[in-house]
């Protein structure tokens, strides 16, 4: 776990800076794989965040030229912290990343 301050935007332009913790990434990975793992799925808290994996399905999404639904996990909330992975080259292969990290302030300590 990583303490950061992270600026939050509003609806009327105020951004104020909160500290927040963020889990490391390693350990993320490590808890979408077990829940991978198992296939099922779920929707919950990890690492303080809220999270949720739903697992593959061999029915296309809507109007895609995928030939299955790839499973996918995902922790955060858009626009301070959000990281998923998506299983989009099948079941057995590396999932692919995306992090999205824009309201942590870089290069400033949360202490």
């Amino acid at each position: 776990m990583l303490a950061v301050k992270a600026k939050i935007w509003t609806r009327d332009e105020y951004a104020p800076i909160i500290p927040i913790v963020i889990p490391a990434l390693d350990e993320v990975r490590a808890f979408a794989a077990k829940l991978h793992t198992e296939g099922k799925a779920w929707q919950g808290e990890a690492f303080g965040w809220q999270a949720e994996y739903t697992p593959e399905n061999p029915e296309p999404p809507l109007d895609s030229k995928m030939t299955f639904t790839p499973a996918d996990f995902c922790i955060g909330e858009s626009g301070i912290w959000f990281f998923s992975l998506m299983w989009e080259h099948g079941k057995d292969k590396a999932p692919v990343e995306f992090l999205d990290d824009r309201g942590i302030l870089k290069n400033v300590s949360a202490n």
